[in-house]
């Protein structure tokens, strides 16, 4: 088995990265530890002399990177998506550590399932929408007197992780039907909030943190594709009725 197959169903997603040096690091760490699946969102510049030079020899794996316009498009075929988050945010969200990230990784891969571990802006991280995407956050411990990791290190303990962990017996999880992909999930919730909105359940001008709480709410279950066309043949069977409810309200109006 060649490098480039060792980890296959596992991408390495880098969001909005500023300097090209970076990316090339980046790719660097990942090929030392048999990952090549790299995937860029919106970089400031690629492919670029300088990644080339910091990747050293991991040129092929810059080569084969997937340049996305969008997060939405990098994850849209991944069923577990762990996004990197240096700290707790305001609606707390299912923490992992990388030993944790690297076994739910490889036990996706064991069923054929795609995983994405999401990398933020070198200066800022990760936005909470963009977050919100994730089924969970991964933390990297770091020392008290200096946190900051710069992106290629924090690539690099992940992926390190991944390699590590990959040498052991993990529990194997059997499940009937495929689980829903990224993508699924994105038209379930703009469903469930269209819905919500429809029967007057949700104000988008006063959310509360309704829908990010949702959001939540069915990324920690993480449900199947059978399970997800249930939940929207349910919410189209409630959309049905409402339009009939509002159809029969203006019939009755217009009688009186």
């Amino acid at each position: 088995m060649t490098e480039a197959l060792l980890f296959p169903k596992i991408r390495i997603v880098l969001v909005e990265t500023s300097h090209p040096g970076n990316v090339g690091a980046a790719a660097r760490a990942m090929k030392n530890m048999g990952l090549t699946r790299l995937y860029l969102v919106n970089p400031s510049e690629f492919p670029s002399p300088q990644s080339t030079f910091r990747a050293v020899s991991a040129a092929d794996v810059l080569e084969g990177a997937e340049v996305c316009s969008s997060l939405e498009d990098a994850i849209s075929e991944c069923e577990l998506v762990i996004g990197t988050s240096a700290r707790e945010r305001k609606i707390p969200w299912p923490m992992i550590d990388p030993v944790i990230c690297a076994n739910k990784a490889l036990q996706m891969s064991d069923i054929g399932s795609e995983t994405a571990i999401v990398f933020g802006r070198e200066d800022r991280g990760l936005k909470n929408e963009e977050l919100q995407n994730c089924h969970y956050h991964v933390n990297i411990p770091t020392g008290d007197a200096y946190s900051s990791l710069n992106l290629a290190m924090a690539v690099q303990v992940i992926c390190y992780e991944i390699v590590n962990q990959s040498g052991r017996e993990l529990s194997k999880e059997n499940w009937d039907q495929p689980l829903a992909s990224a993508e699924d999930l994105s038209h379930f919730f703009r469903h469930l909030e269209e819905t919500l909105v429809q029967v007057g359940f949700h104000d988008p001008d006063n959310p509360r943190q309704l829908i990010a709480r949702l959001r939540r709410l069915f990324l920690r279950i993480q449900p199947d594709q059978m399970e997800m066309n249930i939940l929207r043949g349910f919410l189209t069977a409630i959309n049905q009725i409402a339009v009939k409810q509002g159809d029969q309200a203006v019939s009755d109006q217009r009688v009186e």
